[in-house]
């Protein structure tokens, strides 16, 4: 069960991070500050720069924290909160990632919900440090906290397209509905 766990951590802490790296570099195919920024102007967001370091932080920190097992219950309440915030993205679209739907985001929604009931496991620097097992309540807060603090931010942050907003393909800018 421990090497299932690690092996889980790892891919979704590294990727949830890396798409956090995307949204602030150049690096593993990201469009550097200046893109997260365009991206978040296109999904409906206020904030411009402040709100793509946020969120790509956030998936960075959260990523990251989760691949090592350090302090999980709080990892895995952010990645919960800013992959819930991507679903409101894509919210529209529908479930299906194949039509550019919530599937992916919902997935790791569900990892990260999993890895705080679960735990990290033996093999990570909460048992190594032994701040596991901690106490139930920490699980159920984090399960309400990270989700619902995604769609808390969704609606603070959100706004309603401005006339003639347009898409990089010049199409006009569909607000997502919540």
């Amino acid at each position: 069960m421990d090497s299932g766990l690690l092996v889980l951590r790892l891919v979704v802490g590294l990727l949830i991070a890396g798409h956090g790296v995307q949204k602030v570099s150049f690096r593993l195919g990201g469009d550097g500050l200046a893109g997260g920024t365009e991206e978040f102007r296109r999904d409906g967001f206020r904030g411009g720069r402040l709100t793509a370091v946020a969120a790509g932080g956030s998936q960075i920190g959260a990523g990251l924290f989760l691949a090592a097992g350090l302090l999980t219950p709080l990892a895995a309440m952010a990645a919960m909160g800013v992959m819930t915030v991507a679903g409101t993205v894509k919210w529209h679209k529908g479930l299906w990632v194949q039509n550019d739907g919530y599937e992916y985001p919902l997935v790791l929604v569900a990892v990260s919900a999993a890895l705080a009931l679960t735990g990290p496991g033996r093999w990570s620097l909460d048992h190594v440090l032994g701040s596991y097992p901690w106490p139930p309540w920490l699980s159920v807060a984090a399960l309400v906290i990270g989700p619902g603090s995604g769609l808390l931010t969704r609606l603070m942050l959100g706004r309603p397209p401005a006339h003639g907003d347009r898409t990089k393909e010049g199409a006009p800018h569909a607000q997502p509905a919540d």
